[in-house]
């Protein structure tokens, strides 16, 4: 159990690392040349503020669950590949804010990662019965159902 989530919090590490690594500094030392950098300093927030979750919940699931499965290892990496696309995700947005694309794939990478953590809920119950920890921790899971409803109600396919 202790590799999975070494190896985890190592890839949420080195996904901060690249996004931070991204941020600039204002160009110049006034208000102007600040504001002009806030949108990317918002989308970095965000993603931030996104991985920051996904490794605060990823650590409370792991550490309630006392085995794991090939099942649940490929769940595992499922959702670290695509919280692995945040940094590229963050970068364009913070170029291409006024654009909807941008946007648009960074819901739908949102929507990808709240499904591949269910995914690996669901791979981490079965590999340790209804009756287990994570299975009473999870209970009926109403706050995971209503993250992928929002994710999947805040993307527009015109875009």
């Amino acid at each position: 159990m202790g590799r999975i989530e070494a190896f985890s919090d190592a890839v949420m590490a080195v996904i901060i690392t690249i996004m931070a690594f991204e941020l600039r500094a204002p160009q110049g030392a006034t208000l102007t040349a600040v504001r002009a950098q806030l949108p990317g300093l918002l989308v970095y927030v965000l993603s931030f503020a996104f991985i920051g979750i996904y490794w605060n919940n990823h650590l409370h699931l792991l550490r309630a669950a006392d085995r794991i499965s090939g099942a649940v290892m490929w769940a595992n990496l499922f959702l670290l590949f695509w919280l692995s696309l945040i940094p590229v995700l963050t970068k364009w947005l913070r170029d291409e804010y006024r654009h909807p694309l941008p946007a648009a794939a960074y819901g739908i990478v949102a929507l990808a990662a709240a499904i591949a953590y269910t995914v690996l809920v669901r791979a981490l119950i079965q590999a340790n019965g209804r009756d287990s920890a994570v299975a009473t921790a999870i209970a009926s899971d109403a706050k995971g159902y209503a993250s992928l409803g929002l994710y999947a109600a805040g993307w527009d396919l015109r875009s």
